[in-house]
């Protein structure tokens, strides 16, 4: 049986099966520190009976009056144990957080082209709110869909209400 538990400063040097996938955003380890030091809360890994790291998701709480939300800088699931529901566990996890610090809505940022991502957020209640264009540099540049649920403190799910103009660049993003 699998277990949720706090991300430590050890996993750091035991993650490299989760993050070798190349759909996966690898940081250097002073982001990592830096999100394990501001937002404790928001960031856990999923680990194996035998101790080894399945998946980890790393979040944030930030915005200000109908804007604070929770957003996940990071969900990964190692290769060898996708399809099993871990992505959908650790999303639950950062919502719960994010329902607890009263934020009204969580959002997450993914690649246009990541069609399994998307369709699982979806089936999460997630929405593409908006599209941001070149969100990811490299080779090739790619957009990314900024995706949206409102939380409990959302009552009128106004969060998810798509912009009139749902295109912007990497640039306007706040």
């Amino acid at each position: 049986m699998s277990v949720l538990r706090p991300f430590t400063c050890n996993d750091m040097f035991h993650f490299n099966n989760v993050n070798l996938d190349h759909l996966t955003e690898t940081y250097g380890l002073s982001f990592y520190m830096q999100y394990l030091s501001q937002w404790p809360e928001f960031f856990e890994v999923v680990e194996s009976p035998l101790g080894e790291i399945m998946g980890y998701i790393m979040g944030k709480s930030e915005g200000h009056l109908e804007n604070w939300h929770g957003h996940v800088t990071a969900l990964t699931v190692s290769t060898d144990y996708r399809r099993l529901g871990l992505a959908a566990t650790l999303m639950k996890f950062l919502e719960d957080v994010s329902n607890k610090k009263m934020a009204f809505f969580v959002d997450l940022f993914v690649r246009v082209s990541n069609k399994i991502a998307i369709n699982m957020y979806s089936n999460l209640g997630y929405i593409i709110y908006r599209t941001v264009l070149d969100y990811y540099s490299g080779d090739p540049d790619e957009d990314a869909f900024d995706m949206r649920k409102s939380l409990a403190r959302d009552e009128y799910k106004k969060a998810m209400i798509p912009l009139s103009h749902p295109v912007v660049r990497s640039d306007e993003v706040e």
